[in-house]
């Protein structure tokens, strides 16, 4: 009896994949630099944001996911089978444009992060990351390469643990986080679109989609719902609770990098962050002079972990535009042109480190752009979810609907407040 309660429990959980690897992608190194660099600047002022996003970010994912479940293929195939082409390649120069510099981004910070405990040049860190990330795309299946990786993100749980050991106004954290305080400057809006953006990024939407799309192919008897419906109850419950979980870990590792920068940067007036040493000084209270081999896992780990999902994001996007095979399970004899695309997308972004890019200050900005990028591509998804042409009989429900739109609007104003502000 207890092995028939057990079984398929560990099915479930045997199934989680997508989300869970989406979540743990989305605390990138633009990531960490993002919620560093707020919790640093405004101390426990933007708390708030990562409680409001954690339903908007798992609306719009679960869509994604959705998208592609129902479907059988990604959103860039269903762009291209529904609607005009302008607007297709209109998604896909906004989606490549993002995904390259947050890839410069990403891999200039593993660079720079090296550099604190390595001897050596930031430049030669840096072709050795880009390098390392594209060959194990290349040879190692991404599941299998991922395996691996996650332990080193583990690293990041040490923002956890250092506001147990810093003075942290535990009152003063619980009003911030549940009562908003909202400023009408360029700074804060600044700040507000960059926290939205690299929590809600629109290379996470192409990744999901096509994972699920994957996740078809690579499991037998499973079929697109909108040719089995018998499956839909099954999938779509497996893709909500992997969905929940994935930006839930995401989250609550975002809420205590932020709170942790504000009780030892803000506090001790470090409000700017040039620097990935000023940066892994928010450790120093957990691991003392170990704090920069802690920064370090941690930013090279994710760094890792999101190169791969950046560079197929667009490739997905790219290839399905054009027909061409697309998936990380083949090898790259069996899908020449996706990997091309891939390597293409990397080397371009590694090449941004030599134009002058500066490594902290990119992983912020890389944070906005997404944010600007991802309002429109939302609306593009949001049109489609609920479209009977495109979904059938899965069109999304009512509550999807409304918090999906609720959470397109909320990355739409932020923009337009950055726009009106910033003079």
């Amino acid at each position: 009896m207890g092995s028939q309660t057990t079984k398929p429990t560990v099915s479930l959980f045997e199934k989680l994949g997508p989300g869970l690897i989406t979540g743990a992608s989305d605390d990138d190194p633009s990531g960490i630099g993002t919620y560093s660099q707020v919790g640093a600047q405004f101390g426990y002022g933007l708390l708030w944001t990562i409680v409001v996003s954690y339903p908007l970010m798992v609306a719009i994912q679960e869509i994604s996911a959705r998208i592609g479940r129902v479907t059988g293929v990604g959103i860039a195939a269903n762009l291209r089978m529904n609607y005009p082409k302008p607007l297709l390649y209109g998604v896909l120069l906004m989606v490549a444009i993002a995904n390259v510099f947050n890839l410069g981004a990403d891999i200039g910070a593993m660079g720079a992060a090296t550099q604190l405990v390595l001897p050596g040049k930031l430049g030669l860190f840096i072709v050795i990351f880009g390098v390392a990330s594209l060959v194990g795309i290349l040879l190692v299946p991404y599941s299998t390469y991922a395996k691996y990786l996650k332990w080193l993100t583990l690293s990041l749980f040490s923002y956890v643990g250092v506001v147990f050991i810093a003075h942290v106004p535990w009152p003063m954290v619980l009003h911030a986080t549940i009562l908003p305080h909202i400023e009408l400057s360029k700074e804060y809006l600044t700040a507000l679109v960059a926290v939205l953006g690299t929590t809600i990024s629109p290379y996470l939407f192409f990744w999901q989609a096509s994972q699920e799309v994957e996740e078809v192919r690579n499991n037998r008897g499973e079929k697109p719902l909108k040719r089995a419906p018998s499956q839909a109850q099954e999938q779509l419950g497996r893709i909500r609770i992997d969905t929940y979980l994935g930006m839930a870990f995401s989250n609550l590792v975002a809420f205590f990098i932020i709170l942790t920068a504000a009780a030892t940067l803000h506090t001790h007036g470090i409000t700017e962050i040039p620097t990935s040493a000023q940066a892994a000084k928010a450790l120093e209270p957990l691991a003392g002079r170990f704090a920069f081999l802690l920064f370090v896992c941690g930013i090279v780990g994710t760094g890792l972990l999101a190169v791969p999902v950046l560079a197929a994001s667009i490739s997905y996007g790219v290839g399905e535009a054009w027909h061409w095979k697309t998936s990380l399970q083949r090898k790259p004899r069996e899908a020449m042109r996706f990997y091309a695309a891939i390597t293409i997308a990397t080397l371009l972004g590694l090449s941004l480190n030599f134009i002058g890019l500066d490594p902290v200050k990119a992983l912020f900005w890389a944070a906005v752009l997404n944010g600007v990028v991802a309002a429109p591509l939302m609306i593009v998804i949001m049109i489609m979810a609920a479209s009977k042409k495109v979904m059938g009989q899965f069109v999304i429900p009512l509550p999807l609907k409304v918090t999906g739109w609720l959470a397109t609007a909320v990355m739409i104003c932020a923009c337009i407040g950055v726009f009106v502000t910033w003079k």
